[in-house]
């Protein structure tokens, strides 16, 4: 189709899908990405850096060997067996915290997440929507709606042609439009899970629910039938374990009914249940199948569904599956659907698993939704029937909130495609929401005797203990260096989630752990916590997270430079968003007991710390020693906070101290780093330490984004700043690339990349988006929007990494950690656009007042042709907002 742009070039169709948004990540089915990249890997390090880090290899090599190969355990980092990419994912399913599924764009479910944190990459394709059409009595098309042709159920009609149909996502929605050759019918099959912002009910429910618009363009009417069929599993060796069973059952709740099928899958750890369900009303019938052989033929099921559109429908739960053997059931809608005439068919998904184990086994876990729907075990039915009899209502909270964004025509087309997409991590970064213990006492928290924190357990008991992953290659809960750039999201999104997990943090602080370990960088042993030390991470899922933090064993990170910074920020910044006054006064006891430990490393009582020779801070594997830009910013950032959290709660004597140390820090920054164009990566004199940091601002950023950046509050130049900005957009972003994928790490000022590491090298993709939200809060909005666009569109539409955004990019042929949590901070450009425009961040209407409909959907009219998608096609830039 002329002007659809790289990813719809393959569409032959005409169909554009009814009630399909105009924003978002648009492609044909056929389409095909060029040759994926592959992980970096031992190959890719250079020889000096081999030689350097020799001990460092020898040593992991060790201990991966024992976690793997002795203990059966996962490596929370596995550099020798990285998660190949696959160039195939879509728009995860569920809420926030019970489990995720991926289902990709070309409709298969091949990503899950059940169990806490750990991954299986798979397609079952026994998962599967299939459409049935009769006229006059007569089966005259039937069609299993997926492109690929399997060995499995081979007496299936596999094949859909993907010229005529495309893929749109717009998160936490997703469109799939197939145009049924021959035929003159097409169907829109919308799929929406409950990711709903301020929400802390519907947004933690395991659920996705599919609605499929069929629209008949015949003058004769057609009897359509879409079956749904699952198998009892996710893929893996699990599913021929044993012991597993499915049966059917109907809801009756006033004059509507759900029905479908409960696949019980009863393993000793983690067992769960899945319900396939269906709404029947008026003019749509409901039937099922219990159970079939997924690993057969399937001939049996498809005559079943050819004979009358309609599956069997015994009754009675299916025999227990024998080790070995699989089992799969599907549920069918079937509906007549008149001459130049549309109908709606609604079918659910559900997943039940509310009592969890981590990697241990130690301990008992209770999902967040077990507080609305019980944890016996027996809440599938309930689910699959809440969220068929709400979608409705969740899908008009989600207009309500992206339609400001959708329809602000100064905001550029693929910016609304990447806020809501990279979205996708919130619930898909191995996500966990889990309940308090109503019987948890504050000693078995942080220990006896400490400074307390009044509202820590009302504030999780009310909320509970949120997690994600660092990457879903990256497995330990809740980095902490990581999460200070995606917590833009929570904290503008979910709050009360961001407050919690503060708390979890400072409970960490206040705890010390004396285990001795061997780290892997140095060689050195030291404990595995300090007191008054921010944690790397909360744990690992393959551990006991929250309980053993500190996953994270390449550095002792009590000498990360940047970890209690990051906390000192956060507080500020939750509590000048939030106006949470009862947490910041909780909180200042820590962040004094945090910036008491960080002025250890300020050397010389010069006002500006210092860094200790090696990677002491999120770039791990890029050297730093003494003033820098990066961990100096963050400090003199931390430490105007400080002051400015001091004067709030009445504290003149904490002000006056580090109003001293302000004043003095500052002026040695500026003497130590500022060259004339920008700040120096560090004061070293190496041959690296002039090269031009992208995330030299990092702590201008988080300023402006707590409104102390202009004026008497400003810490660093103004000047000085828009010069550095400058100097990375024409150095890092327009010289590297030539402009078109973002901002290099590092960059010498001569006009190469610094490859002075790997990491200085790479383009961090999450670096990006909090780089271009300080050029937009610096007045510069069109570089800003460069900057990142040039992210987006290598990511999304170039290596074909969608919904799998990495943690890292080289210009050529490598990527590195698929999945990760940075590029969250993509919200940080949406508040510095508030900021700018003088709006309050995103907060739901009143519960008194009714929610307004999205202009996208509330009438369900076809909206426009397929060209209008938005990430395809050259968008204007804004000169101002």
């Amino acid at each position: 189709m002329a002007g659809a742009g790289p990813l719809m070039g393959g569409y032959q169709g005409a169909a554009r899908g009814r009630g399909v948004v105009a924003a978002g990540w648009r492609l044909c089915l056929a389409h095909r990405f060029p040759q994926p990249r592959r992980p970096y890997g031992a190959g890719d390090v250079p020889l000096r850096d081999v030689l350097r880090h020799v001990g460092l290899a020898l040593r992991y090599f060790r201990w991966w060997y024992k976690k793997t190969c002795i203990e059966k355990k996962s490596a929370f980092i596995d550099l020798l067996c990285a998660v190949p990419l696959q160039q195939i994912y879509g728009c995860p399913l569920g809420g926030i915290g019970g489990g995720t599924i991926t289902r990709g764009w070309r409709g298969e479910f091949c990503r899950w997440q059940l169990n806490p944190g750990k991954y299986h990459y798979g397609t079952v394709i026994a998962d599967q929507f299939t459409v049935c059409l009769r006229r006059k009595g007569q089966t005259v098309y039937q069609q299993v709606l997926s492109v690929e042709k399997p060995s499995k159920l081979h007496g299936w009609n596999w094949g859909y042609c993907g010229h005529y149909a495309f893929y749109h996502a717009l998160y936490p929605r997703a469109w799939m439009v197939y145009e049924l050759p021959g035929q003159n019918v097409v169907l829109t099959c919308r799929q929406v899970s409950p990711v709903i912002p301020h929400d802390y009910k519907d947004s933690s429910l395991p659920v996705a629910v599919f609605i499929w618009e069929v629209e008949n363009g015949n003058e004769e009417p057609v009897e359509v039938s879409i079956m749904f069929s699952m198998q009892n599993g996710t893929g893996t060796k699990a599913d021929k374990s044993g012991g597993h069973w499915n049966e059917p059952f109907a809801l009756q709740e006033g004059g509507e009914r759900v029905a479908g099928v409960l696949l019980h899958h009863c393993t000793p750890t983690n067992p769960f249940t899945f319900a396939v369900a269906a709404r029947e009303k008026a003019g749509t019938v409901v039937t099922h199948l219990t159970a079939f052989d997924p690993a057969g033929s399937g001939r049996d099921v498809w005559q079943d569904l050819l004979q009358d559109g309609k599956l069997e429908s015994p009754s009675g739960r299916s025999s227990v599956t024998a080790k070995g053997k699989e089992t799969a059931a599907a549920v069918c809608a079937t509906c007549m659907v008149p001459g130049r005439g549309h109908r709606t068919l609604e079918l659910a998904l559900a997943w039940d698993m509310p009592r969890v184990h981590f990697g241990s086994k130690e301990k008992l876990h209770l999902r967040r939704y077990t507080r609305f729907f019980g944890s016996d075990g027996d809440a599938a039915p309930a689910l699959a029937r809440y969220a068929l009899a709400h979608y409705e209502e969740w899908e008009r909270k989600i207009d309500a909130w992206q339609k400001p964004v959708l329809e602000n025509s100064q905001l550029p087309c693929w910016y609304k495609s990447a806020l809501f997409n990279e979205l996708y991590f919130m619930t898909d970064g191995g996500t966990v929401w889990l309940e308090l213990p109503h019987d948890c006492l504050p000693q078995e928290l942080q220990t006896p005797g400490v400074a307390s924190l009044s509202h820590l357990l009302p504030v999780l008991r009310e909320y509970g203990r949120f997690a994600y992953l660092e990457g879903q290659e990256y497995r330990m809960y809740n980095t902490y260096d990581v999460h200070f750039y995606a917590s833009f999201a929570l904290i503008m999104l979910w709050p009360k989630l961001q407050i919690s997990l503060q708390y979890d943090i400072a409970v960490t602080v206040i705890n010390e752990d004396v285990e001795p370990r061997q780290y892997l960088m140095s060689g050195q042993t030291a404990q595995v916590k300090l007191k008054n030390v921010v944690p790397h991470d909360i744990g690992d899922p393959d551990d006991e997270p929250w309980q053993r933090v500190n996953a994270y064993l390449i550095h002792d990170t009590a000498n990360w430079k940047d970890l209690n910074l990051k906390f000192v920020l956060q507080v500020y910044r939750d509590y000048y968003l939030t106006h949470d006054a009862p947490y910041l006064r909780d909180m200042w006891p820590v962040c004094q007991a945090v910036m008491e430990s960080e002025l250890r490393f300020d050397t010389d009582n010069d006002g500006l710390i210092e860094n200790g020779g090696f990677a002491d801070q999120t770039y791990d594997a890029w050297v730093v020693n003494g003033a820098s830009a990066y961990c100096g910013g963050l400090w003199l950032a931390a430490v105007r906070v400080m002051c400015e959290m001091a004067e709030v709660l009445g504290d003149k004597e904490t002000q006056q101290k580090y109003s001293g140390i302000l004043q003095k820090g500052k002026e040695a920054f500026e003497r130590l780093l500022w060259n004339g164009k920008y700040y120096n990566y560090d004061s070293s004199g190496s041959d690296t330490s002039s090269s031009i940091m992208s995330d030299q601002c990092a702590g201008q950023w988080f300023l402006g984004a707590c409104g102390l950046d202009q004026g008497e509050l400003e810490v660093f130049p103004k000047s000085h700043v828009v010069s550095a900005l400058q100097t990375i957009f024409e150095k890092n972003v327009m010289g590297f690339a030539g402009g078109t994928m973002g901002a290099v790490n590092g960059m010498r000022p001569s006009g190469v990349p610094d490859t002075s590491s790997v990491q200085s090298s790479e383009v961090w993709i999450g670096v990006v988006y909090a780089l271009a939200a300080t050029m937009i809060q610096e007045g510069m909005v069109q570089e800003g929007f460069h900057t990142a666009e040039g992210c987006y569109r290598t990511v999304w539409e170039q290596l074909g990494m969608a919904f799998q955004t990495p943690e890292a990019y080289c210009e050529k042929k490598v990527y590195r950690s698929l999945a990760y949590m940075r590029p969250l901070s993509i919200w940080s450009m949406q508040l510095a656009l508030e900021s700018r425009a003088g709006q309050a961040p995103y907060a739901p209407p009143a519960p008194s007042s009714p929610v307004p409909g999205g202009s996208e959907q509330s009438n369900g009219d076809n909206l426009g042709p397929v060209a209008s998608a938005g990430s395809q096609g050259p968008c204007p830039v804004p000169s101002s907002l």
